[in-house]
This record gives structure tokens, sequence and C-alpha cells, in this order.
């Protein structure tokens, strides 16, 4: 009942970037044929403009060796052959520029839109496309139709062009039956280039109109329910509850890093039932004390024990405990304005293991300064 309540939900949401992915993976992407097939006229007409005088004289150049034969070549049996390799590759040779350019405007075509893309998917066979009532479906479906009115509205369209070419070069080619044959030949072909080149402009318009439809039917087909939306939304992010349980394991490790750096600290400082603070300082290295580790209640005792078992100094010291605790993070410098207080800390530490190992006088606790906007009561 579920999954019908789903299916009759109205696709309005646009598609997400997963949902984009994956249509990408499976090789749906807006294709426009109308694009390619400009790219390809266009360049085809404009290659015969540019390239087709020499293409014309190395065509001409062969059609002269073909039937030019000194008489030794007559009885000579590889004369053939060599003649039809030489004509191949010369033609080759002059076909070449406009061949590439065919090439260049094909590729640039197929992925103006879409861009480039490989995928197996797309080219897999699949057992659907062979079913016979789906291929009727197929003909006689709203696309069909779309399909029938563009080619429809196409052939219209370079027929309009046409006759409006064949009416402005009326009177040009009336004029050739008066020209001598070679000049009306070069004549006939320089009209039929540009009316070819005119022509293919055509498909220019119809481009213009096929693109935007493309990109937009793309993206229609693409759409998605709220329902779709949700769950892909659930797949990608995870369920709350199993990324609670990851932010769990995740404090975890955190935790057990934590307690692993409590042994290298300097001093730690308690409050002492409710926080604990590990500091650390090497002038050599370091800018400032660095909090090593930190912890409130259960954690906080941790901390302590773990500093008993390897004899780091703890220092009870609440207000400052506090203020380090709330205003200091585990592996950050502790603030500009506790520096003072961790340095009597540290001096404080440094004097009392000196006293006992006999080299100078107990020292006295001192006041350690805290900065009003950085003490905390709690």
């Amino acid at each position: 009942m579920a999954e019908e309540n789903d299916n009759s939900q109205e696709k309005t949401e646009e598609a997400t970037p997963r949902r984009l992915e994956k249509a990408r993976e499976d090789g749906q992407t807006a294709r426009s044929k109308e694009l390619a097939t400009m790219a390809v006229l266009m360049a085809g007409a404009g290659g015969l403009l540019i390239f087709g005088t020499h293409l014309g004289a190395s065509l001409a150049d062969i059609m002269r060796d073909s039937f030019t034969l000194e008489r030794s070549a007559i009885y000579d049996t590889r004369h053939m052959s060599i003649q039809l390799m030489g004509a191949a590759k010369e033609a080759a040779w002059a076909l070449a520029p406009l061949l590439i350019v065919l090439v260049i405007a094909a590729v640039a075509g197929s992925i103006g839109i879409g861009g480039l893309l490989f995928s197996g998917k797309a080219i897999a066979p699949k057992l659907n496309r062979m079913d016979p009532m789906k291929g009727l479906g197929r003909m006689f479906s709203a696309r069909s139709l779309i399909e029938l009115v563009k080619a429809i509205a196409k052939v219209g369209l370079v027929m309009f062009i046409a006759i409006l070419i064949l009416n402005a070069r009326t009177e040009d080619l009336l004029a050739i039956a008066g020209e001598p044959v070679v000049p009306a030949m070069e004549h006939v072909l320089w009209t039929l280039g540009w009316s070819f080149f005119l022509l293919s402009c055509a498909t220019i318009i119809i481009s213009m109109i096929d693109v935007p439809f493309q990109i937009f039917d793309h993206q229609k087909k693409l759409r998605m329910t709220k329902q779709e939306v949700k769950d892909e939304f659930k797949d990608t992010e995870g369920k709350p509850e199993v990324k609670g349980k990851i932010r769990q394991l995740q404090r975890e490790m955190a935790q057990r890093r934590m307690m692993q750096d409590v042994p290298t600290a300097d001093v730690v400082i308690t409050n002492p039932t409710h926080y604990a603070v590990a500091l650390k300082y090497d002038q050599d290295s370091m800018g400032a004390p660095v909090v090593v580790a930190k912890g409130s209640d259960e954690t906080a005792f941790k901390i302590m024990e773990i500093a008993r078992e390897h004899k780091v100094e703890l220092l009870r010291t609440p207000p400052l405990t506090r203020a380090v605790y709330h205003n200091s993070e585990v592996g950050d410098e502790i603030p500009d304005g506790l520096y003072m207080a961790i340095a009597q800390v540290l001096a404080y530490v440094f004097q009392l293991r000196q006293f006992r190992k006999g080299r100078g006088p107990r020292p006295g606790m001192p006041d350690f300064p805290i900065p009003s906007d950085l003490r905390r009561d709690i």
C-alpha cells in the first residue's frame, strides 16, 4: 500500500546530485542529434568551400594520371596496381583535411551538451528492449509524435530556405548557359557549394530549438518525488541511529587517544570533583602550553587516575581548571589570557620537583590571575 502511494506521487523535485551522478553512470545524459547534424553539415559545407579548390585540382590530377599511359606501361602487369595505389594515396591526402574537419565536428556536436561520457551500461544488451509490445508502445508514444512533428518541421524549414535560395539564384543560374564550359562548371560548383552552406545554416535554427528542449526533457525524466528525495537522503547520510552509533564510536576512539597522551603531560590541573585538564609544554617545539586531555566527572577521574599511575603532577586549582576547560579544546594552545596563570603553574611544578629532590625550599601555592572574561563559576 505504501508503494502504491509512493508511485502515485508527482515528480516535482529537481534531481539531486547523486541522482545526476547515477544517471551519468548509466549513460543517461542530455543529447541533441540535431546539434550533431548541424555541426557535421556546417563543417562539411565550410570544408568544401575552403578545401574545394585544392580537392578538385587533386582529383583532376588523379584522373589525368590514370588515363595517361605510356606505351611501355600497357605491357607491364604491375603498372595497374602501382597506378591504383598512387591514386588512392593522392586521394587520401586530398580528402584528409576535409575528413579531419568532419570528424572533429562530429565529436564536438555529439558532446556539445552532456559532455564526454563512456558507460558500459549504455551499450549493454537489455532484454526489455526486445519486447515487441514495448516497441509498439514506443512507436505510438507521445515522444514519437514529437519526433514526427520535429521531422515535418525540419523538412518544411529546409524546403522553405531552398525555395528562397533558388529564387535568389535564378538569374545567376540562367546566366551560366551563356558561359564557356570550364568557367560554367566552376560557376556551378561555386553556386552549389554556397547553396549547400546556406541550407546547412537552416540546421542552426533547428538546433537552437532542439537543444533547450533536450535539456528540459532530460531534467524532467530525472525529477524525483519527495519520498525518493527523503529515501536518498537516508541512504546517503545514513539513518539517525546509525549516525548516532558512529558518533559514539568516534568519541570513544578520540577519548582513548586522549588518555594515551595523559602520561606525556607536565601537569594535570583539577577542580578536583568535576574537571581535569592535562597540560604539556615543550619550549623547543611549542609556542604555548597545549591541552593534551580534558574531561569532566568520570572522564576527569580517569585522567587523574592515569596521572597518578604515571606520576604526573596533580594540582588542585578549581577556578583556573574551569577557565581552561571551558575556553580550550584538546590539541589547542591555551588562551592568551591564561598565559600568565599557566606559566605560574609550570613554575610551581618545577619548584615542587626541585624541593622533592632536596634542592630548594618548599614553594608556596601562588594566586593564579584569571581574566574576568575567561572565568567560569560552574
